[in-house]
């Protein structure tokens, strides 16, 4: 069945569900248990890494359970589990591998929370990090210690879009013992799929793609067999778990995942190719495009891509001007987030959250997330807002 047959038709259970071609919305928190005997069955059930019963709301209910196997299906895992954020999942996925003492490598292009949360919590919890160069491949291999544990992997990176050779930094990490998580976000479980190409552990911020409509937060994490069981007991443990509301809002939105994405990938791609061409812009950063550096391995990986790319302006326009270009825009909101249907830019500054990289531009930079309305209104607002950069630059001389 391709994927988006399998978006539609995956998990429909009539025997479960009374019929009901999308599982409804299941809010509880306490489970009534028959008797005694259904209660010791049921938790001899969950005591093993593979139990999946109705037990207490915060395990799951046939809401979540329905949206976590369509999921795992999807990627190509074994299992997932639903949390709150995709931050959680990032977090989560790294510290079911972890205990004071050990060691783990994380691409320096990974998503800024990320990186917070090692910077703060693994540090107070004795885990060393060291951040890699995320075009590094096979050359990793130099980076293990004895008690290297994990490698994160996020590609391309949500703002620099790096693609990462996850194939050969698989194979490095599989030959020392150490789990590799990635972050999939950006690709999603139609456009990449990590478990084919070695991962252990993926994760997502379904708040993106997977929702769809900037109107819910939650993380998934899936994992390989192997790694099921430390995922389950660390997410457990913790207390993790999505609301009923925001998994009926996923379940959702996954529905119309492979159209939504069909549109963002070539709208994207024709925006990009267009801003290339601008005589204001130094670098498009999107991964389709060819020339654009990781272009060849998205070619050999990946089969789409999403709507979320960078720009580069030169560096002939200064600040104020550059304001005034963001402030102009007018169909591209200023927020946070992206992956919904409504398109949305963000400036940013490598300097600040990878202090020890090298940022090869000068200009002042940007993220465009191209959503789903006319290609040829967000380019006319696009053109509009250089032409109102041009006018800073001549009120300024």
């Amino acid at each position: 069945m391709h994927s988006e047959t399998f978006l539609l038709h995956g998990v429909y259970d009539p025997d479960t569900f009374g019929g009901v071609v999308n599982p409804p919305v299941y809010r509880a928190s306490t489970i009534v248990f028959r008797n005694m005997e259904d209660m010791e069955a049921r938790a001899k059930a969950m005591s093993t890494p593979e139990g999946q019963e109705l037990w207490y709301g915060r395990k799951g209910t046939p809401t979540t359970f329905a949206l976590q196997e369509m999921l795992a299906r999807l990627e190509g895992g074994h299992r997932s589990l639903l949390v709150s954020s995709g931050l959680a999942a990032c977090t989560s996925a790294i510290m079911a591998f972890v205990k004071t003492g050990d060691h783990i490598l994380i691409c320096d292009s990974v998503y800024g929370p990320t990186r917070h949360f090692a910077d703060t919590v693994l540090k107070r919890c004795g885990v060393a990090v060291t951040y890699y160069d995320p075009t590094i491949g096979p050359g990793i291999g130099e980076l293990f210690r004895p008690n290297t544990t994990v490698v994160f992997l996020e590609s391309p990176g949500s703002q620099s879009f790096e693609v990462q050779d996850v194939p050969g930094i698989c194979a490095q990490a599989r030959r020392r013992g150490a789990k590799v998580v990635m972050d999939n976000t950006w690709a999603t479980p139609l456009f990449f799929k990590p478990f084919e190409h070695g991962v252990d552990v993926s994760v997502h911020a379904a708040t993106k793609y997977i929702v769809g409509h900037s109107d819910a937060t939650m993380g998934v994490i899936t994992a390989n067999k192997a790694a099921w069981g430390s995922v389950r007991e660390y997410v457990f443990a913790a207390g993790l778990h999505a609301g009923a509301d925001d998994v009926y809002l996923a379940q959702r939105g996954l529905r119309t995942m492979a159209v939504r994405l069909e549109r963002h990938f070539r709208h994207g791609v024709s925006i990009a190719k267009w801003l290339a061409d601008r005589p204001e812009v130094e670098r498009v950063l999107h991964p389709a495009l060819p020339g654009t550096p990781g272009h060849e391995i998205w070619k050999r990986d990946y089969t789409g891509a999403s709507g979320l790319f960078s720009v580069v302006l030169k560096p002939i326009f200064g600040r104020e001007a550059f304001r005034s270009f963001i402030d102009s825009l007018q169909l591209f909101g200023l927020g946070f987030s992206w992956g919904g249907y409504e398109s949305l830019v963000m400036p940013f500054d490598p300097s600040h959250e990878r202090p020890g990289s090298h940022w090869p531009y000068e200009g002042f930079a940007f993220r465009l997330h191209i959503g789903l309305e006319a290609k040829e209104d967000l380019i006319e607002d696009l053109e509009t807002a250089f032409r109102v950069l041009h006018l800073q630059v001549e009120q300024a001389l």
